[in-house]
């Protein structure tokens, strides 16, 4: 585009806005493709569209008109309205981020993240380490030359944290880390102690694939999900896109050893799936259009994963429907079945983590990020310090690569700074469903009575509808009352565990 001189005027902002949000869009669905659709033959043709689109969208990021426009509307932030001065304040940070960047780095991201995903998903089929080295350290070497451009005397790691969680920063992580490994490392000390067992048979068996996807989409129309505006697929990590409140991609996959993995994974992503869809159309190509931040994000999918899927009023409703699609499963009660769902167990794999155990896995991953990120830690000792770390949060050492360094996603893709966000995003939720429990009167009875969408209708309208109107703390605040903190969720977990194993 030519840096043709538009009026300063937060209308031309908008113009200029929506061409880069239809380029993002554009690329997530390109991502969306190559995950899903695209054959294997074509990673490297892919590798190059993504990285052409992103020089595109960089370009337009930085053009010197835009840059202009953002700075003189700046100068008349006095003129505009609140949602303006906001959505001017998002374009800034748009803005600024992008010109720290030379266009060359955007390009050499884009094709590392694209083919890191190839790479990574080979080595992951073959436990093999050495086969995604390389390509790590090229990621993560990138991604360093990134947080020096953008941190200037800060932290390396905030500059990165930033992008997914804006204002967080390890100063504000660390403690809240800090607290949830000291609520969780007694709780998980007790239930070993306990002697409680708890009889898996509800979950793990041999459970026909076809059925649970057909379980799992009832489920996911009865959150709420309208299917004409989004897609259920398969991929080998679960994710979801959101292209567009219309165009919202979820993914899942399943395992006809164990319902676990393919229901929750679907509840979780069909919780993303729900935030995408109850944002406001009208402002998607805005400023102000899209999630807060990414922990808020997972705060929904974590919602209706844990403190609706998880638990006892759910299953009161949504048992004989599994046990029309799977009769082996006769005779199973709504008390066995919600014991089976929270059973607390060490595990390798973070996506199939217990409730209480999951927080550990981010941990480690989260203080493993930091310090390649901050210089202290190399990329070829990342499986010893990620089996040490294993064996020292959860008592378990993985077997090979696959169950340990090798099982995430997002150092492929260059995701530094997202993990935290899911921890957060579980103390959000706890917060959130006190405060839906308050102000929805018998919420739990509607819930055991198959009433999914009056808690769907309040999210939409405390959370979803906002788009990014206000910051994370500030929703927060609005919804709760409080800033995030820990003590909903101790009360969720101790609560829940109290029941199950007596603790």
């Amino acid at each position: 585009m030519a840096a043709t001189r538009s009026p300063a005027t937060y209308a031309a902002l908008l113009e200029r806005v929506a061409e880069i949000r239809d380029l993002s869009a554009a690329g997530s669905l390109v991502g969306w493709d190559q995950e899903v659709m695209m054959p294997p033959a074509g990673a490297d043709s892919r590798a190059h569209v993504m990285a052409a689109l992103a020089s595109v969208t960089h370009a337009r990021t930085t053009d010197r008109e835009l840059v202009r426009l953002v700075g003189t509307l700046d100068g008349r932030r006095a003129r505009l309205s609140p949602a303006q001065r906001r959505g001017l304040q998002l374009s800034r940070r748009l803005v600024d981020n992008a010109t720290r960047i030379p266009a060359d780095l955007a390009r050499d991201l884009a094709l590392a993240e694209s083919r890191g995903l190839e790479t990574w998903r080979a080595a992951r089929a073959k436990k093999d380490w050495k086969r995604f080295q390389p390509a790590l350290e090229h990621m993560v070497g990138l991604k360093r030359r990134v947080a020096r451009l953008k941190a200037g005397k800060g932290r390396l790691y905030d500059a990165l944290l930033d992008d997914y969680e804006p204002g967080a920063t390890i100063a504000t992580i660390d403690p809240l880390l800090d607290a949830l490994r000291a609520i969780t490392v007694p709780l998980v000390q007790a239930v070993a102690r306990s002697g409680v067992r708890i009889d898996t048979a509800p979950l793990v068996g041999r459970f026909d694939v076809a059925a649970q996807r057909q379980f799992s989409q009832a489920v996911v129309e009865a959150m709420g999900i309208d299917l004409s505006a989004g897609r259920l697929d398969l991929s080998t990590h679960p994710f979801c896109s959101g292209i567009a409140p219309r165009d919202v991609r979820m993914t899942s996959r399943f395992d006809e050893r164990d319902l676990r993995g393919g229901l929750f994974g679907v509840i979780h992503e069909a919780g993303h799936g729900l935030y995408e869809q109850g944002l406001q159309p009208s402002r998607a190509r805005s400023p102000l259009g899209g999630a807060v931040s990414m922990a808020i994000h997972e705060s929904q999918s974590r919602l209706w994963e844990n403190l609706v899927g998880r638990s006892r009023p759910f299953w009161t409703h949504w048992l004989p429907k599994l046990v029309a699609l799977h009769p082996q499963l006769k005779g199973t009660t709504v008390d066995g079945l919600w014991r089976a769902c929270n059973l607390v167990r060490p595990s390798f794999i973070r996506v199939e983590a217990d409730e209480l155990t999951y927080n550990l896995h981010i941990i480690l991953r989260y203080e493993i990020e930091r310090d390649l990120i901050e210089g202290r830690q190399s990329v070829a000792d990342l499986p010893e310090r990620w089996n040490d770390g294993m064996a020292a949060a959860l008592g378990i050492r993985p077997r090979h690569d696959s169950e340990g360094v090798l099982q995430d996603i997002h150092w492929a893709m260059g995701l530094f700074g997202y993990f935290p966000t899911y921890s957060m995003g579980n103390l959000y939720a706890a917060q959130f469903m006190e405060a839906a429990r308050a102000q929805i009167r018998g919420l739990d009875k509607r819930i055991a009575k198959g009433d999914l969408h009056t808690l769907r209708e309040w999210l939409r309208e405390k959370i979803h509808r906002h788009d990014q109107l206000y910051t994370a703390e500030q929703l927060c605040r609005r919804v709760t009352g409080k800033l995030l903190d820990t003590d909903a969720f101790e009360r969720h977990i101790t609560g829940k565990l109290r029941e199950v194993y007596g603790v």
